[in-house]
């Protein structure tokens, strides 16, 4: 039964997203500060959470950066804030997912059930377990959930080593963005934005740019691919 932790501190708010949770099988604690929400993350092991950004004594996005730095639980941001810039910081501060508020209880089961899925693995589009892949100088043990890059590991987080793994089993293949999203990130729809900050955040950790590329090359308006260096 999964576990979800809601960080919310408007108590209607809040009380209604435990009855939808509770109803849907989930157990779920609560807490109506980004402090709180820090000890229990410290504390207890939960699977996903659900994290207001208008907390009273913390900025939700810099709650949400000291979650990172505790744990790597996937964290679904609530926000009233639709704008692509927000949207693009919360990304890179380590969201793994985000709902504009207003949102329905069926919006928040569809997202809250496709990052269950993949942090649980269920349909990333990696590799099999036991498959090792080798690209260049570029090997990943799926099995280990580790990536080298010429002999060095590569600090990925989980979603930036599935995408890795997803491109990595397809050399040299055009991967269309709306095929990343559906087996990647389990969305039939999204923002291309969220495809574009994790693969800018891969082509760093593998020393590359988009301007300069040697794994990761995208084909404006086509896909993305990966392949080794000439």
């Amino acid at each position: 039964m999964p576990t979800v932790l809601v960080v919310e501190d408007d108590h209607f708010v809040r009380s209604a997203l435990i009855r939808h949770l509770a109803d849907a099988g989930h157990t779920v604690r609560s807490v109506g500060t980004a402090l709180e929400a820090l000890r229990e993350v410290a504390q207890f092991g939960f699977d996903v959470v659900i994290l207001d950004l208008g907390l009273p004594d913390l900025d939700g996005s810099e709650a949400l950066k000291m979650l990172r730095g505790l744990s790597d639980v996937p964290v679904i941001v609530a926000t009233a804030r639709d704008d692509e810039t927000e949207i693009v910081r919360l990304l890179n501060a380590g969201a793994d997912d985000y709902l504009v508020k207003p949102f329905s209880v069926e919006h928040l089961s569809a997202r809250l059930a496709a990052v269950l899925r993949r942090a649980r693995g269920g349909g990333t589009g990696a590799p099999p377990a036991d498959e090792r892949i080798r690209v260049g100088g570029l090997e990943i043990d799926a099995r280990r959930r580790l990536a080298l890059l010429d002999g060095h590991q590569l600090d990925l987080t989980r979603r930036e080593f599935d995408l890795l793994a997803f491109l990595a089993a397809r050399p040299g293949v055009v991967v269309p963005r709306r095929e990343l999203l559906a087996e990647v990130w389990r969305q039939s729809y999204g923002d291309d934005q969220t495809i574009d900050v994790h693969l800018s955040w891969l082509r760093r950790k593998l020393g590359e740019t988009a301007a300069r590329p040697r794994y990761l090359h995208t084909l404006r308006g086509v896909g993305v691919k990966l392949e080794p260096p000439a």
